[in-house]
């Protein structure tokens, strides 16, 4: 899921939300995506929460990335946090 930040906040201007079935899926998916950030777009992104694989976050500048466990991405609700008040998340 794509949330837009532009004019909620300083930190990024995009949020990023995806899912890994287990922590070694969330660990190979948050891994990869900063190898290929790093590849292909020059970025040198810091990484955190890797070692436990429950929840990344990849700060990539203008877009961060959470990638959670399915139970703590439905604890956290990031989503509901920064959708518009009455949006869906899906």
């Amino acid at each position: 899921m794509q949330i837009n930040l532009r004019g909620k906040s300083s930190i990024a201007d995009y949020m990023v939300v995806a899912s890994g079935r287990s922590s070694r899926q969330v660990g190979a998916i948050s891994e990869k995506l900063a190898d290929r950030l790093k590849e292909e777009f020059r970025l040198s992104c810091k990484v955190e929460g890797k070692d436990t694989g429950d929840w990344v976050l990849i700060d990539a500048g203008d877009v961060i990335v959470h990638v959670f466990r399915p139970e703590v991405r439905e604890f956290y609700q990031l989503e509901k946090m920064w959708m518009p008040a009455g949006a869906a998340a899906q």
